[in-house]
């Protein structure tokens, strides 16, 4: 049962959510695992839940699609019941409910949930049991003690948006030089009042370039 799980997970991974002054980041490698074969090139691992809200996964392929579809779902329900976007501290912890009721036979993924509602920019981490931490700057995965090397060096509380994005982008592409099970490409999302947009090619080419 144990190699079974290992040649349906989703190997390797870096994800990262920083909370920004002025809203979060998101951003993942798009390298996906199976087992020790490079199954796919361009594995998308951040999602859009809603406007002001996304997930980054990392961990089994069908478990991680089966949690964001839940919290797609329950986004919606949440806004048609109450006139207004479900709270990034919700949304959170509904996954952290799912996870948990799960944990005899647990989802086999680690999610960042991220958005900006009306408290401002959040970022959480929750692991395969439900456990659930608001974070500043996160990384999961298997590059993520790469990434943590850049962005403990150079992410500062307070920063804007427009000063983290080299910052990220940085930590990305060092995780995808170092680790095996990261690499191919990058997707980085912003998230702030005006909503959710992912980076252009061009952009993440620009940004690279730069930093």
């Amino acid at each position: 049962m144990h190699e079974t799980f290992e040649n349906l997970a989703l190997k390797g991974t870096t994800t990262i959510g920083v909370v920004c002054k002025d809203g979060v980041i998101l951003a993942s490698d798009t390298r996906v695992m199976l087992g020790n074969l490079i199954a796919h090139k361009r594995g998308k691992k951040v999602y859009k839940i809603d406007d002001h809200l996304a997930m980054t996964i990392a961990g089994s392929v069908a478990d991680a699609q089966r949690t964001v579809d839940i919290l797609k779902v329950n986004a919606q329900l949440y806004k048609l019941n109450q006139k207004r976007p479900i709270p990034v501290s919700s949304a959170a912890r509904l996954v952290a409910n799912l996870f948990f009721s799960a944990r005899l036979a647990p989802l086999i993924v680690q999610v960042l949930v991220g958005g900006v509602d009306g408290t401002g920019p959040h970022v959480f981490s929750l692991d395969p049991f439900g456990s659930l931490t608001e974070e500043k700057c996160v990384a999961t995965g298997s590059g993520s003690p790469i990434a943590y090397g850049v962005l403990e060096d150079r992410y500062k509380e307070g920063m804007a948006i427009k000063d983290l994005l080299s910052v990220i982008v940085r930590a990305v592409d060092s995780a995808m030089k170092r680790d095996a099970a990261s690499g191919d490409s990058f997707n980085v999302t912003v998230i702030d009042q005006k909503g959710y947009r992912d980076l252009s090619d061009d952009e993440k080419k620009s940004i690279l370039g730069g930093s």
